[in-house]
């Protein structure tokens, strides 16, 4: 994995090994979206999933996170 997402993989791990009330955002503020991936070049969210964010629940907030997992996986230089 790409040196630059070693905090957002690690904060991953934290989150979905906790279940506790209030997930947290993944926002590292890099609100930059990747042209081709459509993802935030700084938490790997979508758009979709950024602008709902804050109305999720937070099993729906756990899952988003499960993605950005994923998402991290498979980066290129994963």
């Amino acid at each position: 994995m790409m040196i630059r997402f070693q905090k957002l993989a690690e904060r991953a791990v934290q989150v979905l090994s906790e279940v506790v009330p209030h997930v947290p955002s993944p926002c590292v503020s890099v609100c930059v979206m990747h042209p081709q991936t459509g993802e935030c070049e700084g938490c790997l969210r979508t758009l979709q999933e950024i602008g709902d964010w804050s109305r999720l629940p937070d099993e729906v907030k756990r899952q988003v996170w499960q993605r950005i997992q994923w998402r991290l996986a498979s980066a290129p230089g994963a």
